[in-house]
């Protein structure tokens, strides 16, 4: 998936206009800021990235390619013609960019707006004639892989089919027919209007990015105002339900999921969820949002605390064919507290014997920088409260621990060494190279040992950056068993860096975020795109190359450097990590509650690889009734399926019908190494 498409709310904000926006008359012309800002930052990104990025042909082609993405990622405006126009531009970018020459951004640019305003028309006259639904078609939804049609009778059937499905869609929602044309016009006259405002800056903010993304996935040029949305957004300073936003395509979805927010407590939305409709209060309408900006979806779900706002989802966990959800949430402001480490306490019963399994879940990697630089003794870290928790845990007499880390999108990178230290004497944790190729290692320096006993450490897919390090550690160190999934492989560093800094005018003119460093495990080796391979792994619900750092293009390759000198402190070896795997591959097969498990990951990887959909009423009614009676009926078993875990202890209990096998089978996973010591 493309790196355009996957930024966060503050840096889609230009794409998701350009990409789902109609078009204004006017033809734009570059000014001398654009100029200046343009030459520049080619400068910059050849000069400080950590890469040294050579302007090249190949470059160029590349940010073509990506520039086009972000114009027309689905195919639906350009023409086969259209394109074989901009070849002239393929390998002429690089140079522009030096002297500032938008000649070629503008120019596609504009034949994109005279496009849409063809499609537009097309797509008013397709929704008054309405759609039949008898007729036996399908619809690709990946229109990505399509190539650029050859005319405008081939491109009309594409849209013809996608607002049918959009009809479709609605129509299983109980939509009238009028409600269903009202509902699809309405969302191409928001984009009309929306991209009716579009000025010379918004088109020159796509094509820096463009140029950005053709070099790294964390590579942005950020306007002025995006730069301040930044900034809100990384305080946490704004009340609203604790989730990031992007635009994908033409809806919104969520990119990410704030630790100890409403959507992290509430366990109901999940990284890609889609939004589809917001209402506010348990009585308010539902607006349907598909095809808005992102920054007026956000005004929508954003509001004062303890005011109630409802979202209308499809579930990523779902599929593309499965009707929405809805969701209520309690808006409120997440702070440090919510956003801490907890523990709980497992009982678990295995091969004979009781085993008290102690669990610690991080959901990122934390410090109050404010109380620690005020020499404040008592200051809130992750390492801190987990000596606390460990300590509370061992008074409870626990045979082993489990670390949790999944959907960790990491945090402070010191906490993250620090808390290593917690489980070796001390030693280098992570080695990092900047972009003049020096190398700093950065160590635990105590010399002692907090906790020696039985450890693993779960992750997944969404365990990314500060986590890896921890988990990577722990892993080169033999101190425990990493499970789960592999990791995300975010193994980069990125500094924020205003430009009015490189172009002394008043002006603002925005900050670039770029590439300046890069993570190496103490062995030598980047956990950038291969991310930390677990000991023992679970089945996962994705393939390799659909999520993570390796399904960006243009993602920074994997490399290694030379190892730091440290000694492994565990006991962990081949003959252990194999008879574990044996012993869990058995479970997999014997274990109820596992085989169920593995069960809906295969259930749920094939719906996630279907992406054609039947445009036929009676057959995708059927498909998706099948899928609620599942669904249905899981819920069903769920309620009455006997407890796993025996009664929990600690303060921070959750409910015993929520069971959670991958945590269920981590923990005897710690059981299995114990029995083996």
């Amino acid at each position: 998936m493309l790196h355009i498409k996957r930024l966060v709310v503050v840096l889609i904000l230009v794409l998701s206009a350009v990409a789902s926006s109609s078009l204004t008359a006017q033809s734009f012309q570059p000014n001398l800021k654009q100029k200046l800002l343009s030459a520049k930052i080619a400068q910059i990104l050849s000069n400080n990235h950590y890469e040294r990025v050579t302007l090249d042909d190949s470059l160029s082609a590349e940010m073509f390619n990506r520039y086009l993405d972000a114009l027309d990622y689905n195919r639906l405006y350009f023409l086969q013609s259209d394109i074989q126009n901009f070849e002239i531009y393929r390998f002429s970018f690089d140079d522009d960019l030096k002297v500032g020459n938008l000649t070629g951004c503008y120019e596609m640019y504009e034949t994109f707006k005279a496009r849409f305003d063809e499609r537009y028309a097309f797509l008013s006259k397709c929704v008054s004639e309405g759609f039949n639904f008898n007729t036996d078609e399908t619809f690709n939804t990946d229109l990505h892989s399509y190539p650029w049609a050859k005319d405008r009778a081939e491109i009309e059937d594409r849209w013809r089919k996608l607002l049918k499905n959009q009809a479709l869609e609605l129509k299983l929602a109980g939509k009238s027919d009028s409600a269903i044309a009202a509902t699809i016009l309405t969302r191409y006259d928001v984009q009309k209007r929306n991209l009716d405002k579009y000025n010379a800056d918004d088109v020159f903010s796509l094509y820096i990015n463009a140029f950005c993304a053709a070099i790294d996935p964390h590579t942005n040029y950020l306007a002025p105002a995006s730069a301040e949305n930044f900034k809100i957004d990384m305080n946490l300073s704004l009340e609203g339900i604790g989730a990031r936003l992007q635009t994908e395509n033409e809806y919104t979805k969520i990119f990410e999921i704030v630790p100890g927010g409403p959507a992290f407590k509430s366990k109901l939305l999940h990284k890609d969820d889609k939004i589809i409709a917001v209402a506010q209060g348990d009585t308010g309408a539902f607006v349907d949002v598909v095809g808005w900006r992102i920054d007026d979806v956000v005004k929508l779900i954003r509001g004062p605390k303890g005011s109630v706002v409802r979202l209308s989802i499809i579930p990523a966990s779902e599929g593309i064919n499965s009707p929405p959800k809805i969701v209520r949430l309690v808006r409120e402001k997440v702070n440090l507290e919510e956003q801490a480490a907890k523990k709980k306490l497992l009982s678990i019963k295995h091969n004979g014997k009781t085993y008290k399994i102690g669990v610690i879940t991080i959901p990122n990697f934390y410090m109050n920088f404010e109380e620690y630089q005020r020499g404040d003794k008592n200051y809130r870290s992750t390492t801190r409260d987990v000596k606390k928790l460990i300590t509370e845990l061992q008074k409870e007499k626990i045979d082993g621990l489990l670390i949790d880390l999944r959907n960790n999108g990491g945090g402070a990178l010191p906490e993250a060494v620090s808390l290593t230290g917690l489980f070796i004497p001390s030693g280098p944790v992570v080695q990092v190279r900047n972009f003049d190729s020096s190398v700093e290692v950065l160590k635990d320096e105590d010399g002692e040992v907090f906790y020696s006993g039985p450890l693993a450490v779960v992750v997944n897919r969404f365990s990314a950056s500060a986590s890896e390090i921890f988990a990577g550690a722990i892993q080169d160190y033999k101190r425990g068993i990493i499970l789960g999934d592999r990791t995300f492989g975010k193994g980069t560093v990125q500094n924020l860096t205003s430009l009015n800094r490189y172009i002394p005018i008043k002006e603002p003119l925005g900050d670039l975020k770029l590439t300046i460093a890069k993570f190496y495990r103490i062995t030598g080796s980047s956990t950038q795109l291969r991310g930390v391979s677990p000991d023992v792994a679970f089945p996962s619900v994705y393939r390799d190359g659909e999520v993570g750092e390796e399904a960006e293009p243009n993602a920074m390759a994997w490399s290694q450097i030379a190892p730091a000198s440290f000694s492994p402190y565990g006991s962990v070896n081949d003959k252990l990590l194999a008879e574990l795997r044996k012993r869990h591959e058995q479970r997999l097969k014997t274990d109820q509650e596992l085989k169920e498990y593995a069960n809906d990951i295969a259930e749920l990887k094939a719906r996630r690889a279907n992406k054609t959909l039947s445009l036929n009423e009676a057959v995708r009614k059927a498909e998706r009734d099948e899928l609620e009676k599942k669904r249905l009926a899981k819920q069903k078993k769920a309620t009455v399926k006997p407890k796993t875990e025996l009664p929990d202890n600690s303060e921070d209990d959750e409910p015993q019908s929520s069971t959670d096998a991958v945590l269920n089978e981590s923990a005897r996973i710690v059981a299995d190494i114990i029995s083996a010591s």
